[in-house]
């Protein structure tokens, strides 16, 4: 085998295998949901839980665990490596084309406040890493 040849190999896999983990990763539909650890909160996450539950809950899911309409934040996808705290901000207040998920486009939180986001961010990622991500 020549060199273009393993490297045309590696991509494709490379891209099966990232098609694969898209689809059988953690349940975008909070199926696991009963699997999530839920840490002691700081005071922030609290406020941030309260928020996420009033403007997030419906399509990411109760303890972000993902829904039929909206994927989980419990994903590698999610890490602060991937997508930093400012993806969250940016996906709340503009929207976000959908890019990970067969979900479709995330539109803007209407009425979200600069605050709320802190708060939920600070939020996602305390329940992230009590749960590996």
């Amino acid at each position: 085998m020549n060199i273009k040849m393993i490297a045309v190999l590696a991509i494709i896999l490379g891209v099966s295998y990232a098609a694969w983990t898209l689809f059988t990763g953690p349940s975008s539909a909070g199926e696991e949901a009963t699997n999530i650890n839920i840490p002691e909160f700081s005071q922030i996450a609290q406020s941030g839980q309260i928020a996420f539950e009033e403007n997030c809950a419906a399509c990411h899911g109760i303890n972000a665990a993902g829904t039929e309409t909206g994927p989980t934040f419990l994903h590698a996808f999610y890490k602060v490596g991937h997508h930093g705290d400012g993806a969250f901000t940016n996906a709340a207040k503009n929207g976000v084309r959908a890019h990970h998920w067969p979900f479709g486009d995330m539109p803007p939180v209407e009425g979200i406040t600069d605050a709320e986001i802190r708060w939920i961010t600070k939020y996602v990622r305390e329940l992230q890493a009590a749960n590996g991500y």
